[in-house]
């Protein structure tokens, strides 16, 4: 039914398709059974990437899709009327309640509007539409898939309101001043020597590390832009994003420490004064190629 023809990609057998094609009622779209074989193989490929499933692993994982759902979706993202049409009057009303769970009316609407372009698909690739849509492989429902999309949206619009987002803090970190005794410093003493920390962590990255920052903070991509250039899925690159900025608040906190020779107080005094200068800025700090 299925065979491995390539590093992760599957070819479907033609009966499983036309089965699955039938079920997913993908003929309503006008989906062919090509591109609908191309949707399933997309997911299988997700779903099993590295590993060497048997014929009935990978169909059993396919009659578990919403089939539906990513027949919907195959046909949004080939441009599909009808499909649009359906699409937009069920499923605009889901992006704005989610969105306004979490946003000011204006705002909701301006980012549960600005999927459209991403979904419609307005750039094209090697000579072909890019849709968000062809990152949808129907493990989970369409409704649920655009509410997780959405949510990421909106952390991304967050963090580019603020530009200035301060290294998080670990478990056993020095607490922000409020919380110990005012120490002694000299503010303008203490930014440059916040700054070369920052730079020298920086450096201590792995190259595609400090990609993934560049793309993020000085190019000001989105997590799925920046996937989309990686390689890798919108989750993989917040996880390692986060996993980053701790290693680099590690590495500033231990050039402070270490190399500066300053007290908890005083590190804690340096990070306070990060969150309100520019010098700290991650945009501005990471090299123009990442």
């Amino acid at each position: 039914m299925a065979t491995q023809s390539s590093p992760q990609t599957f070819s479907i057998d033609a009966g499983t398709v036309r089965r699955l094609h039938r079920h997913a009622r993908a003929d309503r779209w006008a989906v062919a059974e090509p591109d609908f074989s191309a949707c399933l193989a997309r997911s299988a490929d997700q779903r099993f990437r590295g590993q060497t499933p048997s014929a009935r692993e990978i169909e059993q994982y396919l009659e578990s899709l919403k089939l539906e759902d990513l027949a919907l979706a195959c046909a949004c993202a080939r441009g599909n009327p009808a499909a649009w049409e359906h699409f937009v009057a069920e499923f605009r009303p889901v992006l704005l309640r989610a969105s306004l769970q979490v946003a000011p009316l204006d705002t909701a609407r301006e980012l549960a509007d600005s999927l459209y372009a991403d979904l419609y698909g307005l750039h094209e690739r090697d000579g072909s539409r890019r849709s968000l849509f062809d990152y949808f492989h129907g493990r989970s429902s369409l409704a649920g898939w655009l509410r997780a999309v959405l949510a990421q949206r909106m952390v991304d619009h967050h963090r580019a309101a603020r530009r200035f987002e301060p290294l998080p803090e670990q478990d056993g970190a020095a607490q922000p001043v409020a919380d110990v005794p005012p120490p002694d410093v000299d503010q303008s003493r203490y930014q440059p020597v916040v700054r070369a920390a920052l730079l020298a962590a920086l450096a201590a990255l792995a190259p595609r590390d400090r990609l993934r920052l560049a793309l993020y903070y000085a190019q000001e991509l989105t997590l799925a832009a920046a996937g989309r250039v990686l390689g890798e899925s919108e989750a993989t690159v917040s996880r390692k994003l986060e996993r980053t900025r701790r290693d680099l608040r590690t590495g500033v906190e231990r050039q402070l420490r270490e190399t500066d020779g300053l007290s908890d107080a005083q590190v804690a005094a340096c990070f306070d004064y990060a969150r309100t200068d520019p010098a700290f800025d991650l945009a501005q700090a990471l090299p123009p190629d990442g």
